[in-house]
């Protein structure tokens, strides 16, 4: 019994050591109160230094943690700003959708709206190559303008809404042109039809009527020859164009 008591107040004296190092010592990282505000400040800040990823983390913290739901929109917006700032247009746009999805309601629902049609309107680059952005954009401008008809964004949406028009209407006539040239003109009648069907007051409807009028000719339709170029006509009567119709006539 005499042998026990000292070996046991060695090892108590031992334990008494080592609490410091166990407890709150130095060595232990300080867990950071969960503040939403903070929180976002710091994703923000995140973003700013491109680190996407570790924003991403953070704001997926405070929508979940946060009950109140005053935080978590908030959160969802910058997570899909976070994606386009990262040129990850497609994840931006579905987490877009996935806003609108949750909050339908929420005062910046028409912001998001917005975003999702500026972000297919910044991947237009030309007629040529931009006609699918093109349309994509005119679907989501004319859903915002639906949608949220007062929205703060009007006066610029309908001048982004002709632009994208413009930039389809450019593309089929381009098409249609390419058929004529390679002589499908079956293929540059259906074009060119839907062009003129489409976007009756495009800036170059002349020249599309001309070489519709000149397809039915080649199709030997020369009926439908004869309506395409006596619209030429009748619509530009003094246009440089209507010479060769009537020549076509």
């Amino acid at each position: 019994m005499g042998k026990i008591r000292p070996l046991f107040l060695v090892l108590a004296a031992s334990f008494l050591l080592l609490l410091p190092a166990c407890g709150g010592g130095k060595g232990v990282k300080k867990v950071e109160a969960y503040d939403p505000e903070k929180y976002l400040q710091k994703a923000d800040t995140l973003v700013a230094d491109k680190e996407y990823e570790q924003a991403r983390k953070i704001l997926l913290e405070v929508k979940n943690r946060d009950a109140s739901k005053k935080y978590a929109p908030l959160a969802q917006l910058k997570i899909a700003e976070s994606y386009i700032r990262d040129a990850e247009t497609e994840p931006g746009i579905e987490e877009y959708r996935k806003f609108l999805d949750q909050y339908p309601s929420n005062q910046n629902a028409s912001y998001a709206q917005y975003q999702i049609a500026m972000a297919y309107f910044s991947q237009i680059e030309s007629s040529d190559r931009g006609m699918g952005a093109a349309r994509k954009a005119l679907q989501e401008f004319l859903r915002l303008k639906e949608l949220f008809p007062r929205n703060p964004y009007r006066e610029v949406v309908d001048l982004r809404i002709e632009k994208c028009r413009s930039i389809i209407a450019d593309g089929e006539f381009m098409v249609g042109k390419y058929y004529y040239e390679k002589e499908s003109y079956a293929a540059a009648v259906l074009r060119l039809e839907s062009l003129l069907g489409q976007f009756p007051d495009y800036r170059r409807t002349d020249e599309a009527l001309l070489l519709l009028g000149k397809s039915y000719r080649a199709l030997k339709q020369s009926d439908k020859a004869k309506e395409a170029f006596g619209k030429l006509i009748e619509r530009y009567p003094s246009g440089k164009l209507a010479a060769e119709a009537r020549k076509g006539l």
